[in-house]
């Protein structure tokens, strides 16, 4: 694991892991949508796999966010309180170039994701990880990375992304679009004289 050598871009990470803070301190799902595509831009160039587990996190918590009402109010001031200090931490390690540390805050931050929402939840923040997981993956393949790439980064099975990314694929086609009978009989028609 390395951390990111340019200077730019780690002002720029900076940046970003504050706004997620203040994202979800005031619940705007929007905002840590945005973020989260900004994320996985940024990742699809630097190739890195905090980076991208960032965006997950980053997703995951935009989709937490439309849910909240299902999460009782203390748990949740709880959960932000914790997850902001995690994400503090690892920006601390950030500017301190330390990577092992960037990337245990990152897991920490994650982990309560995982393990802070309460009980009844636990099935449905499951899903929302491994969603989330596939469609940042999803769209690191569609930025131009293999797809074996695409699954190592993330921590996935070529045959989980595969079996997603294709039905996306043949759903996006423009090869999949049904064409009426006369239109077909005159193309063949066309075709055969």
């Amino acid at each position: 694991m390395v951390i990111i050598d340019n200077k730019k871009e780690t002002t720029h990470l900076l940046e970003v892991l504050a706004q997620i803070q203040q994202a979800l301190e005031q619940s705007d799902s929007f905002a840590l949508h945005q973020l989260s595509d900004q994320l996985l831009h940024t990742a699809s160039i630097q190739q890195h796999t905090d980076i991208l587990t960032i965006a997950v996190v980053t997703y995951s918590l935009h989709k937490l966010v439309t849910k909240k009402e299902r999460i009782p109010q203390r748990e949740w001031a709880l959960f932000i309180k914790k997850f902001n200090g995690e994400l503090r931490k690892s920006s601390e390690a950030l500017q301190e170039q330390d990577a092992e540390e960037f990337a245990r805050h990152l897991d920490h931050a994650k982990e309560l994701i995982e393990t802070s929402i309460g009980k009844k939840m636990a099935g449905y923040v499951q899903e929302i990880l491994k969603k989330a997981s596939i469609n940042k993956a999803t769209k690191v393949y569609e930025h131009g990375i293999s797809l074996s790439r695409t699954a190592h980064l993330l921590g996935l099975s070529q045959w989980d992304l595969l079996e997603y990314v294709g039905q996306r694929e043949s759903r996006d086609s423009p090869y999949v679009a049904t064409i009426d009978e006369k239109k077909r009989a005159a193309m063949a028609l066309a075709f055969f004289s």
